[in-house]
């Protein structure tokens, strides 16, 4: 079954590289989605079901973790792995990140096996 992905950053270009790293990882992709930030991620999941979202930590209007806690604590999306794609990469947000429920974190600038390695237990 093809999996829709959200993909969450600032970063256009960063969004559109995404997308390609996972048109050639080995997932069955469906729909790719893509939002600037925090609250157009939130908005895009009213009317998009996804099965996996890539986000970015440092954004406007909602960071990354927020939106990862507003994901887990709801019921709806709680179960729909996150893995986290960001320049930030102090130990303290990486944990924060993991307590809050990220499946992975991938520090920019990423590889294309780096992602690749991260989505292979997914789907």
């Amino acid at each position: 079954m093809p999996l829709d992905v959200l993909i969450v950053d600032d970063s256009a270009a960063i969004r559109k590289i995404l997308q390609r790293v996972l048109q050639q990882s080995e997932l069955v992709l469906g729909k790719v989605v893509e939002a600037a930030d925090g609250r157009e991620a939130l908005e895009a999941l009213k009317t998009q079901k996804v099965g996996l979202i890539l986000s970015d930590i440092n954004m406007p209007n909602m960071d990354g973790l927020q939106l990862l806690g507003q994901l887990k604590s709801d019921d709806q999306w709680k179960h729909v792995p996150v893995i986290i794609i960001s320049t930030e990469g102090s130990q303290t947000k990486v944990m924060e990140a993991v307590q809050l429920g990220a499946k992975g974190f991938v520090r920019k600038p990423f590889t294309a096996e780096q992602i690749k390695e991260k989505l292979a237990g997914i789907g």
